[in-house]
Formats: structure tokens, C-alpha cells, sequence
């Protein structure tokens, strides 16, 4: 997959002057931001601007597995160690040796954990639970978060000395409000990149009133927030429906179309609850991006072919038992012909 860094704005110049710079050194980097701001994009391009880029990169979500897995994730298990361990596990630090390993979210990683890895980026050495041979790695150790950790330190959340460990080099990431000039960039970088991904023989223009929405938009979920709109845009989603959760997620006025010389209103980035409005998972947008494509391609398949399913299966180059199941999965019956 292709990672890009889009945008003119000063700190994202910065920012890639800065992979230039530290990509060779090995020195670890600490990636700041909210949610969303591509800090993850940052360390893919690290990786593949250093010479470690034909060695793995692995990602490792620190606030997704509970201080239990989260270690034996890290770094691994020998055979007995628990039940259940029913052979020698190696751990993402020992997989990604003479690699990347991306530890996101670090600010959620647990206080006992977070003493376990202080000592590896201490000593490049550890033992693997229920273990005491020491394993030595030489890992390229890129973090990131959303937390402010210098007041996470003063609520005794977060190792102070494990923050001055990892925040050897310092990478902030602006939010997209930040840098409102380059999301017209965005714009026309993600809908090729998803033209691509979703195989559309067609062309996707964004204009108009949508189009300054999106550049006006706050943006409290970033460029994910953005691509996911992107996205369900470009599936078919009702545009009227995403314009209005929009508008009412940023409080604004509907934007006057930039043919008329004037510029769309700001909205404020809070939801009129007082809460952030809800950021749709990509993942999930994707995945249903993926089941529109299949279902508009099975429905095309069976109108050829007048809704002979054997003759539909041969075309879709699938077997009869598959599109069968396929059919009832996407409950698609004749009465679906006319939404091809």
C-alpha cells in the first residue's frame, strides 16, 4: 500500500524535512496528534525512507488488548508459560529485529507494562514470559499518541521516564482545522486512491456545495473523518443525508457555492449536545464500500443474463453454491433488478 503525506502547509513541509532527516539515525520517535491526523501514515513513511524499509514494520494497538496479552504480544511466550501456551511464542519486539515496531496509542499502555518497556529500550533485551533466556533485538521503536503525556506524567498515569525514552525525536501532527488549505488536496488524493482500491471505471467529481461543506467542515475526526465521508459519498450514500449530519455536526451555515465568490462559513467543532459528533469507522465504510461493489456486479451479472444464476455464476467467474450463498447474503432477489 501507498503512503502519502498530502498537503503544502508549513508544519507538514516540517514534518517531511524531519523524515529526511532522522529516517537512518534509529533514534526512537514520538508522533503527537488527535485522532485521525495521520501519525501512523508518518511512521510507514519513516520506515520506508530508512534503511531498514526490506525489514518488517509492525504495528502493535497498545489500548486494544488488555496488560495480560498485551505483554505476551510484546514479547512473547515460552511453551508452559501459561495455560494454553502450548509452544514457543516470539513477540512483535523480537519479530520486528532489525525492523520497525509502532507502538499506537502508547499513552494508553498500562503502568506495569509501561516499567517492562522502559528496560527494553534501556538494555535492546528482555525474556520472554515464563522464560529467562534474554533475547536481543535491535528495533526501531516508533510511537505515537493522542494523549497530552506531560500531564498524564503529573496525574502518575504515564512514566515519566519512559516519556523522556521515547520523545527523542518529536513529531507533531496539526489537525486538519489547522491547515483548512490543504484538505481540497485531500480531497482529490482520496478519491483517486479509492477509485483505485474500489476498481471504479468511472470518475468521481466532487463539486459544488458538497465540496466547500467538506473544505469548511471542522473536521474533529481529521483526514479519517474526512475519508470516510469520501468514501460513503462515493458508494452511493445519500449526499443529502451526509450534507445534514455535517451541517449539524459543525453547527454551520449550508456553504454558498464558491461560483459565486463567496466562501463557505467555519463551523465550530463541537456537535450542539455539546459532544463531538460520531466519526464512522473507515473499516466499516470500506467493508461496505466492498459489499455495494459486489452487489451491484452480481445484479449486472444476473440482468445479462436474465437472471439465469448458472449462467450468472459462469460470468462472475464463481461457482453456483457461491452465489447462491452470496444472493442470501446480500438478500438479493428479482424485485433488487431495478438497483442495478
Amino acid at each position: 500500500m501507498e503512503y502519502a503525506l498530502i498537503g503544502n502547509h508549513p508544519a507538514i513541509q516540517k514534518i517531511r524535512e524531519l523524515i529526511g532527516l532522522v529516517s537512518d539515525t534509529g533514534l526512537n520517535v514520538l508522533l503527537l496528534g488527535e485522532t485521525g491526523t495521520g501519525k501512523e501514515v508518518v511512521a510507514r513513511l519513516l520506515h520506508s525512507a530508512s534503511n531498514r524499509k526490506t525489514k518488517r514494520f509492525i504495528k502493535v494497538n497498545c489500548a486494544a488488548l488488555p496488560l495480560t496479552l498485551l505483554e505476551s504480544e510484546l514479547f512473547g511466550y515460552e511453551k508452559g508459560a501459561f495455560t494454553g501456551a502450548e509452544k514457543l511464542k516470539p513477540g512483535k519486539f523480537e519479530l520486528a529485529s532489525e525492523g520497525v515496531i509502532f507502538l499506537d496509542e502508547i499513552g494508553d499502555m498500562p503502568l506495569l507494562l509501561q516499567a517492562k518497556l522502559l528496560e527494553v529500550l534501556q538494555s535492546s533485551e528482555f525474556a520472554r514470559l515464563g522464560g529467562t533466556d534474554v533475547v536481543k533485538v535491535n528495533t526501531w521503536v516508533l510511537a505515537s499518541t493522542n494523549h497530552e503525556l506531560e500531564k498524564e506524567i503529573k496525574r502518575g498515569s504515564f512514566r515519566e521516564d519512559l516519556f523522556y525514552r521515547l520523545n527523542v525525536i518529536r513529531i507533531e501532527l496539526p489537525p486538519l482545522r489547522e491547515r483548512k488549505d490543504d484538505i481540497p488536496l485531500l480531497i482529490d488524493h482520496l478519491i483517486e486512491k479509492y477509485r483505485r482500491e474500489l476498481n471504479m471505471d468511472h470518475a468521481f467529481i466532487l463539486k459544488g456545495e458538497m465540496r466547500d461543506l467538506l473544505v469548511s467542515h471542522p473536521w474533529p475526526g481529521n483526514i479519517r473523518e474526512l475519508a470516510s465521508n469520501l468514501l460513503r459519498l462515493m458508494i452511493g450514500d445519500d449526499p443529502s443525508l451526509i450534507k445534514a449530519e455535517l451541517l449539524k455536526a459543525g453547527n454551520a451555515e449550508e456553504p454558498v457555492s464558491s461560483e459565486h465568490g463567496t466562501s463557505p462559513k467555519p463551523g465550530r467543532e463541537e456537535a450542539e449536545d455539546g459532544g463531538l459528533p460520531e466519526v464512522r469507522s473507515l473499516k466499516e465504510v470500506k467493508a461496505r464500500a466492498a459489499e455495494e461493489i459486489e452487489r451491484r456486479a452480481i445484479l449486472s451479472a444476473l440482468n445479462l443474463v436474465g437472471w439465469n444464476k448458472r449462467e450468472a455464476a459462469k460470468k462472475l467467474k464463481i461457482s453456483y453454491k457461491a452465489l447462491f450463498n452470496k444472493l442470501n447474503g446480500l438478500g438479493i432477489g428479482r424485485e433488487s433488478a431495478g438497483n442495478a
